[in-house]
């Protein structure tokens, strides 16, 4: 008896607690790789976990007061699940033991933008041409204001990364996306109004093709700042008071300014390519 109970204690040791762990923990651990500390692999579970508990929440609530239901809810709370599960298996790019101040905030950016896209989108499907309610325009412009806050508390507290830098963009062009195809639904401008959402993701697909476009960028104001434009274009035209051909205006001229930003980017690394051979 004496042995199997030293046994069992053994079991439970901090040291050897570790080399169990739950299903969770090995869920968790298995998407973001085994080259991850645990320390990061802890904190981002955490604050992902938390983020998604809060927000799910709120997106019931929210989505049973509008129009759409908790449809909305459901559907945010999918898309945010994904993002966060495809942030985890990219840990191994944050050189920090906290998952920090800074994805903190992309992750609430994420959250707002699935929410406000979901709402938008079934709106657009289920009565296209109405007008965007208020709160959403309110949530968006509100998630935009966040989008300088995430990159000022990675310089502040020194917790830049390759991981938070990718979330932030992801984040960004996720939400152009959406208000792209709601623009579409809602009918402020024809289905061109798509190429401003996709064309960071058809860049990625030629990245696949051509692997000098996968070679980094150096930091540039004009892409933030442009991206800054295209959702604020993208917001003022989903506001009531805007209508065709205002919103068709607004919606090409920020397409053309995007257009310029990747035709920059695409022409400079092609160059720095054949420059380096």
């Amino acid at each position: 008896m004496g042995t199997g109970s030293a046994q069992l204690k053994d079991r439970w040791k901090p040291g050897l607690r570790q080399k169990a762990p739950g299903l969770l923990q090995r869920g968790i651990r298995h998407l973001s790789g085994d080259h991850v500390a645990a320390p990061l692999l802890l904190s981002a579970a955490t604050v992902l976990g938390s983020v998604f508990a809060v927000a799910a929440f709120v997106f019931m609530t929210l989505g049973f007061h509008l129009s759409t239901g908790l449809i909305s809810g459901f559907i945010a709370a999918a898309m945010l699940l994904c993002i966060f599960l495809l942030v985890l298996t990219r840990l191994r790019d944050h050189g920090h033991e906290k998952f920090g101040y800074a994805n903190t905030v992309t992750a609430i950016r994420a959250a707002i933008a699935c929410f406000a896209g979901s709402e938008l989108l079934l709106q657009g499907v289920s009565a296209p041409g109405e007008t965007t309610d208020a709160i959403l325009i309110a949530l968006i412009i509100f998630a935009l204001a966040l989008d300088g806050v995430d990159g000022w508390l990675a310089r502040r507290f020194r917790q830049q990364s390759a991981l938070g830098a990718r979330f932030d963009m992801e984040v960004d062009a996720f939400l152009i996306l959406l208000l792209s195809a709601a623009a579409l639904l809602i009918g402020k401008a024809g289905v061109w109004v798509l190429l401003i959402g996709l064309m960071r993701y058809v860049f990625v697909l030629f990245q696949q093709f051509m692997p000098k476009l996968n070679a980094p960028l150096y930091p540039s104001f004009r892409r933030q700042a442009i991206c800054v434009v295209q959702v604020s274009a993208l917001c003022i035209i989903l506001l009531p008071v805007i209508v065709p051909p205002y919103s068709d205006l607004i919606a090409a001229t920020a397409l053309l300014l995007l257009t310029y930003s990747f035709s920059t980017d695409t022409f400079f690394l092609l160059r720095k390519r054949k420059t380096q051979m």
